[in-house]
């Protein structure tokens, strides 16, 4: 599950990005309008958390671009901006869910399933395929039954290829997919994930869930 944070606060973001990694999501954060925008064009998102006082802009007048423009996934906005009025606004302008300054993050964390669970109706929240069950909603993973403890890059890494099973997928491709870079590519740390997330799923002698495809990248099949 992607999650994209727009907060020019630099000790707010890296707390938020740090606590939603820790809870397996897959955390990209911004400062500014430009680099939210960016960010969505590079590729799509489950939930963004939208502050409003950025520093190229306004988070509202963000949001009803986003909005006008034909923008549909959930936005849940995290302001000091406390009034009745301020969160009225907000939820008017566009926003899916309206959660003022200072903050639990256990709340925060309950809203953002409440936000996923609300577009459950048209999105897949589980993927299955050869005895392996990921879970989209709880962020978790059994193989034929059994829960399989991953860390939060190893289960971002297997939610795309189960997305994308039988698909050769290219080394540059879920380079720029987990760590927004090929650079780690050339370091050969997608391999060293690859052979973590192999001992941990291909356990049955002689059945094989990820092929790799020699020049190319990897499979699941």
């Amino acid at each position: 599950m992607k999650i994209l944070i727009v907060e020019d606060q630099v000790r707010l973001g890296q707390f938020l990005k740090q606590g939603l990694t820790e809870c397996r999501y897959t955390v990209t954060w911004v400062t500014t309008c430009k680099e939210a925008n960016d960010a969505l064009a590079d590729a799509p998102q489950d939930v963004i958390i939208l502050d409003l006082g950025l520093p190229d802009g306004d988070g509202l007048d963000l949001l009803r671009e986003w909005r006008s423009s034909g923008f549909t996934e959930p936005v849940l906005i995290l302001s000091a901006r406390d009034t009745v009025a301020d969160r009225v606004k907000g939820l008017d302008v566009g926003a899916d869910d309206y959660l003022q300054k200072p903050f639990s993050l256990d709340e925060l964390l309950a809203r953002i399933r409440s936000l996923v669970r609300r577009q459950s109706t048209v999105k897949q929240t589980t993927l299955e395929h050869n005895g392996v069950r990921l879970d989209l909603l709880g962020h978790t993973v059994r193989l034929n039954g059994q829960p399989i403890d991953l860390t939060s890059r190893e289960y971002a890494l297997l939610e795309i290829f189960m997305q994308n099973h039988g698909r050769i997928l290219p080394r540059t491709l879920i380079a720029e997919k987990i760590w927004a870079s090929n650079y780690d590519v050339d370091t050969n740390l997608l391999d060293v994930y690859m052979s973590r997330l192999r001992s941990k799923l291909e356990t049955t002698p002689g059945k094989q869930l990820f092929k790799t495809v020699r020049g190319v990248g990897y499979q699941l099949v």
